[in-house]
């Protein structure tokens, strides 16, 4: 098996490459980014006789399809996704090539499945998996396998968490982006738009994170989830970065004007807030508290089976990297194997075995803790 990471020498990238690589199927790794120095890359990867690491922009069309066209799949982890998950999405079709991502902005994943790349992929035979991470992904796999569990699915809450201290790169512009303007949300049967970083929410995560206050941000999964799990009422997504004051200084900047996208004039030379906030959030200053070394998620899901109420919750906790890159090496896998049959634009609810994706994740070192509550359909 052939594959090429795209952002290959970044920390998402690198979190899919270094499971890879242990797999005897993959033969070859190639690793494209537009900073293609080997001194980024973990001493594993640089090592390895299977890696192979070339300039690659995301911007460049021809050359992407000459270059996936030597490939089996493509994974792309080069972020920010609103900008880079369809045209890499094109350029995999265009090469008759099966794709991964793990877009977690929904723009993207809106215009993958409402645009012609749907249609070009099923009449190209290939799969364009889109959200195939840690949030989105690993926590639409579990809202699966909770589902397939149910009679029926009336609401599904995700909530994330991501202390700045993991943050680099790419997605910093995701973080601040997440929260600007009307986001999705799945309420009362419905999709809606509700502005980004509002209704805050207090809730529990695992060790070391604790109590994180969450809050509305644009992600995929009320455009997909409804999809695939037919009669839900509520698919609520909202996310934190912590500690507390990045997201209070968020919010200020986005009321006071520094996350605007339009152009000003400063002494005859053209700046955009946004442009210029992003740069300088890239450097927190020194001694600032900048959390834990962790992230975590938390997927609640309420329905009915058997004329009982029933809520399942699943909690983990760890680093980002890997827990984002270990979801896309699997589905890699898996799509190699032939576990992953479904054409055209689908996300991970709607063509990942949960039984086999959990085995291979857990597997690997995950850690899940869940608990099932039960009780009649008459207690209020």
């Amino acid at each position: 098996m052939r594959a090429i990471v795209l952002g290959g020498a970044g920390g998402m990238g690198q979190g899919v490459a270094r499971d890879l690589i242990k797999q005897e199927q993959i033969t070859n790794l190639v690793l494209g980014d537009l900073y293609p120095d080997p001194a980024r890359l973990a001493p594993k990867l640089r090592d390895s006789e299977k890696v192979k690491l070339i300039k690659m922009d995301v911007n460049d069309h021809g050359g992407m399809v000459n270059t996936f066209k030597e490939i089996d799949v493509v994974i792309n982890c080069a972020g920010p996704f609103y900008k880079t998950a369809v045209p890499v999405a094109k350029a995999a079709v265009e090469a008759k090539v099966n794709y991964i991502d793990i877009c977690d902005d929904y723009e993207g994943t809106e215009i993958l499945f409402n645009s012609e790349i749907d249609k070009m992929a099923r009449e190209a035979g290939i799969t364009v998996l889109t959200g195939m991470g840690s949030d989105p992904g690993t926590n639409n796999v579990l809202v699966k396998w909770y589902a397939d569990r149910l009679d029926s699915v009336d609401d599904i809450y995700l909530y994330w968490v991501v202390a700045i201290a993991e943050l680099a790169g790419a997605a910093w512009d995701h973080s601040l982006h997440m929260t600007l303007g009307k986001v999705p949300q799945y309420l009362n049967g419905e999709l809606v738009h509700v502005e980004g970083g509002t209704e805050v929410t207090a809730e529990e995560f695992l060790d070391p994170l604790g109590t994180c206050h969450v809050r509305y941000v644009g992600h995929p999964q009320p455009l997909t989830i409804p999809k695939y799990i037919k009669g839900v009422k509520n698919v609520v997504i909202k996310g934190a970065l912590i500690p507390l004051w990045v997201d209070e200084l968020i919010k200020e900047q986005r009321d006071t004007g520094f996350l605007g996208r339009e152009a000003i004039e400063i002494k005859g030379t053209k700046v955009t807030p946004y442009d210029l906030a992003l740069k300088l959030w890239e450097t927190i200053p020194e001694g600032r508290d900048k959390g834990p070394q962790s992230s975590g998620l938390k997927v609640i899901v309420k329905g009915e089976k058997a004329g009982k109420k029933i809520t399942y919750t699943a909690d983990m906790a760890g680093r980002m990297a890997p827990g984002t890159g270990l979801p896309a090496s699997i589905a890699a896998l898996m799509m190699d194997a032939g576990h992953v049959t479904e054409k055209g634009v689908v996300a991970p609810e709607g063509c990942i075995d949960p039984s086999k994706f959990l085995e291979a994740f857990l597997k690997r070192g995950a850690r899940i803790h869940q608990t099932e509550k039960i009780s009649s359909m008459l207690e209020v």
